[in-house]
């Protein structure tokens, strides 16, 4: 049962609302795995990007371990095997019979723009930045020896990419531009909220 005091509410009811506008972005993806493009028949075979990422879609919610009965429903993110859960004083992190925590602060969060060449679906709410090849030449233009060669947009998405000292390391990426970093903000004030957390060091590694 939580009772918040008016700092940690006023900060958990920011890193909701930050959270309600990543839930409604079209896209949301969790990343993998990734790697940079190390020949030029990898970048002509890739519509010319500069790293591969594996990724699938996922699912921003409200919920709460079946286990768990609280008061309050937190955000939470299904990422890859685990599902992350943004309670008031803690991220709970939870795969399958395996369960772990993260200390807010000692999360580290960090948001940024990301150039996507998108072969796929655009999601609606996605700004395209620019167009380039399937097969494209070191020029940039059309490599005219491929006959089934066409435009592919390239949209400016953005990623979220949560680790902390206890082992978390997820990659998170959204359609949507701009909404990233509130929640990120969000988190920040949430930790100080919260003040020092003395036990973050003696978390147990998330394996």
């Amino acid at each position: 049962m939580y009772e918040l005091d008016d700092d940690a509410r006023l900060a958990y009811e920011a890193l909701t609302s930050s959270f309600d506008a990543l839930m409604v972005c079209v896209g949301k993806w969790h990343v993998d795995a990734g790697g940079a493009v190390q020949d030029i028949h990898a970048w002509k075979r890739n519509a010319g990007a500069g790293h591969i990422l594996d990724k699938r879609p996922t699912t921003f919610d409200y919920s709460l371990p079946r286990v768990v009965t609280s008061n309050i429903t937190p955000p939470a993110i299904q990422s890859g095997k685990e599902t992350l859960y943004f309670l008031p004083d803690f991220l709970l992190v939870v795969e399958r019979d395996k369960v772990g925590a993260v200390a807010y602060d000692s999360l580290s969060i960090r948001a940024q723009e990301s150039h996507f060449i998108e072969e796929g679906t655009v999601p609606s709410d996605t700004k395209i930045i620019a167009h380039t090849w399937k097969h494209p030449n070191k020029s940039g233009g059309p490599d005219r020896r491929f006959a089934n060669n066409f435009q592919i947009p390239v949209c400016l998405y953005e990623s979220i990419y949560l680790t902390s000292s206890n082992g978390l390391n997820e990659l998170l990426q959204v359609s949507r531009n701009g909404v990233t970093a509130p929640f990120a903000r969000a988190i920040a004030a949430l930790a100080t909220a919260n003040g020092s957390q003395s036990q973050s060091q003696d978390l147990p590694r998330l394996t």
